[in-house]
């Protein structure tokens, strides 16, 4: 136990701690955080605060979000999915602003003490936050729907597969958070190096190749997590 504390001790970088009630929070994460969902709130109360028959404007673009977040749970969730629909929704917008505030918000003007703000998504500690959250949605989804039943598609379609069954329910929170963390943290450390290096032109197509794949990354989670919400929902 003392070697794996000892490996959970190890940091990347510097980090900008907060201290209550005697255990340390990385506040930097948390101040990103906040400046994002304070984006997704201002462009939802200024979008919808005089909601027109026809849409024009802001509401337009609300409602295509909105749509488009449906149509997501809907193909991946199956006839349950407007239940889901809110949960998949605020997946989708919070790592979808996240990745794109870390391409487009100029972090580096606001200085700590220690280390830097930057996309929230770019530490281990949200992305692994999000994926267990995902895995406790799906685990109360289908809970929810067949009580103890559900156990039973551990043993499905045969009960030699109870191992792999359940060492997959272990691989999927590592497998949303890694990859979610790791293409983020990459984006950003190439932008940071060709900066650095060819600071006019070349970064500029790769800031745009950025925003494009942080969007990919935003749909491919909420896209699985639908995925496997349903999957609860509908059994082996």
């Amino acid at each position: 136990m003392n070697f794996l504390y000892d490996i959970s001790a190890v940091e990347i970088g510097q980090h900008f701690y907060w201290s209550l009630g005697g255990f340390q929070m990385h506040g930097q994460v948390l101040i990103n955080s906040w400046i994002v969902l304070g984006l997704i709130i201002a462009f939802a109360v200024t979008t919808t605060r005089d909601l027109k028959p026809v849409p024009e404007g802001g509401q337009n673009l609300a409602e295509f979000v909105v749509e488009y977040i449906r149509d997501i749970a809907k193909t991946q969730v199956g006839s349950d999915y407007l239940e889901w629909t809110p949960f998949i929704g605020t997946l989708f917008l919070f790592i979808f602003v996240s990745n794109w505030s870390g391409a487009l918000i100029p972090w580096k003007l606001i200085e700590l003490p220690h280390g830097e703000l930057g996309a929230p998504t770019n530490d281990i500690n949200t992305t692994v936050a999000l994926a267990l959250l995902t895995s406790l949605t799906y685990f109360y989804a289908g809970l929810k729907k067949k009580g103890l039943e559900y156990f039973g598609k551990y043993v499905q379609p045969t009960p030699i597969l109870l191992p792999i069954n359940v060492l997959e329910d272990f691989t999927k929170p590592l497998s949303l958070s890694f990859r979610l963390f790791g293409n983020i943290l990459a984006d950003e450390l190439v932008v940071a190096v060709l900066v650095s290096l060819v600071p006019l032109v070349i970064p500029v197509p790769l800031i745009f190749l950025g925003l494009f794949t942080s969007g990919i990354q935003a749909l491919i989670f909420a896209t699985l997590a639908g995925a496997y919400i349903g999957e609860a929902l509908e059994g082996h």
